[in-house]
């Protein structure tokens, strides 16, 4: 997958924007913005508080939605195919169970809170991003 147009500047301001939210959710109602967490909530029975994980999963949509109308659509590219995504997609789902929260729950609101258990998730997060990497450039030699 290559995404074009990147800027620091849209990277900075993006990043702000989503340390901002988790702030505001946190602040409001005392949840940690994890997106794993905010939408599994939603598949389980009973939890009486789907309104507000239904608000905040449609402004991440409404929001990209609405930057991408304003300042155009990046131009992506994705090698891979339908079985790998899902695949892929479903291993995603499995980790943030085993781990206990996404990216953004522990590596946004735990480090800012400086939980030891989200420090420790993020670096293992980031150690295997980074031998994935390694691994499908240089080994299998993929894009």
């Amino acid at each position: 997958m290559t995404i074009e147009g990147f800027t620091p500047l849209s990277a900075l301001i993006g990043g702000a924007l989503i340390g901002l939210a988790a702030t505001a959710l946190y602040a409001a109602t005392g949840r940690i913005a994890g997106v794993s967490g905010i939408a599994g909530g939603l598949l389980r029975a009973g939890s009486g508080d789907a309104g507000w994980r239904l608000l905040f999963l449609a402004g991440l949509v409404i929001g990209a939605g609405a930057t991408g109308l304003a300042a155009g659509m990046p131009t992506l590219r994705i090698d891979a195919s339908w079985p790998v995504l899902v695949i892929a997609g479903l291993l995603v789902g499995y980790g943030t169970q085993l781990g206990g929260g996404c990216t953004s729950g522990h590596g946004v609101c735990g480090i800012a809170r400086f939980s030891l258990r989200s420090i420790a998730a993020t670096l293992v997060f980031m150690a295997a991003a980074a031998g994935t990497v390694f691994v499908m450039r240089h080994i299998i030699g993929g894009a």
